[in-house]
């Protein structure tokens, strides 16, 4: 084992948007994802909101109906890969905790048909497919909004005597916890698209809340790409599978990568690549060309 110098590298935005609705959470992503630039790609459980703001940036919509499992929140997120997409909202990620087929839903689900009302032993299910979820989300190779919808925790307190509700602050519907998954949380305030962050790796964002414009996604982007380069390390994964010589060693090579990388699209399509080449019947030769021999 061996120590060695931190560096921060450059690396993709992982930025969630939480707030309550109405509170202008899409608008903000969109904002953001101008200021990033590239192709934009909109995940939108919400009825087709995200389409209300067409006339301010150019995007392309997946308008996700229920159930919102967690494998299909995937599939989405690789269709959006695959299509070459630079950033990718998903509005929201709420859903996928407890919209209708969502995880609470699933949990209750199992635990009924199969442990007969005990939602601890479900939830040895779930947790797996939740985290596939998020792991998919922190492993793409894509910009990555997330809008989560919240709302105000409060506690009754007392003072001098009398009892008096205080708020506490903004809760995502989320499951706790999924703050730590992001580099940077904004909590949105209602009145006018200003964002205070409850977490905050860049230290952009201290201090006051600051209005969300096209100028805050591309703060962002400078911040991301001030770190030192990152390695290439897919080039070598895609090469090592294409040159694989046998099924056994294709399979070898493909689980590294996607230990290494995550299930990228890239790898899944070498992979499936090599594996026809090492499949195909071989050529027969014409009966002409063996009678010429």
């Amino acid at each position: 084992m061996k120590f060695e110098k931190a560096i921060r590298m450059k690396a993709k935005l992982r930025l969630a948007l939480t707030g309550p609705s109405g509170s202008g959470k899409t608008y903000g992503a969109l904002l953001i994802a101008q200021g990033i630039g590239g192709k934009i790609a909109v995940i939108d459980t919400e009825k087709g909101s995200a389409s209300l703001y067409a006339h301010m940036a150019e995007f392309d919509v997946l308008e996700l109906d229920p159930p919102y499992t967690p494998e299909r929140f995937v599939e989405a997120v690789q269709a959006a890969e695959g299509a070459g997409y630079n950033v990718l909202i998903v509005d929201s990620i709420t859903h996928e905790w407890s919209g209708v087929g969502g995880c609470l839903e699933l949990v209750d689900q199992i635990a009924n048909a199969k442990y007969r009302g005990n939602s601890w032993s479900a939830w040895n299910e779930i947790t797996p497919r939740h985290r596939a979820f998020l792991d998919a989300l922190m492993r793409s190779p894509m910009h990555i909004i997330a809008t989560a919808r919240s709302k105000t925790e409060t506690a009754q307190t007392e003072q001098n005597g009398k009892k008096k509700v205080v708020k506490l602050g903004m809760k995502a519907e989320q499951r706790d916890g999924l703050e730590y998954e992001f580099t940077t949380v904004l909590d949105i305030v209602h009145e006018g698209h200003f964002a205070v962050a409850s977490k905050d790796r860049t230290g952009l964002f201290g201090g006051d809340p600051q209005p969300i414009s096209v100028e805050t996604g591309k703060t962002l982007l400078d911040w991301l790409e001030s770190g030192a380069e990152t390695v290439d390390q897919l080039t070598p994964a895609l090469e090592a599978i294409s040159n694989a010589a046998t099924v056994d060693n294709l399979r070898k090579h493909y689980e590294a990568a996607v230990e290494l990388l995550g299930e990228r699209i890239e790898i899944k399509r070498a992979k499936n690549a090599r594996y026809r080449e090492l499949t195909a019947p071989p050529e027969q030769t014409a009966p002409e060309q063996a009678d010429a021999a």
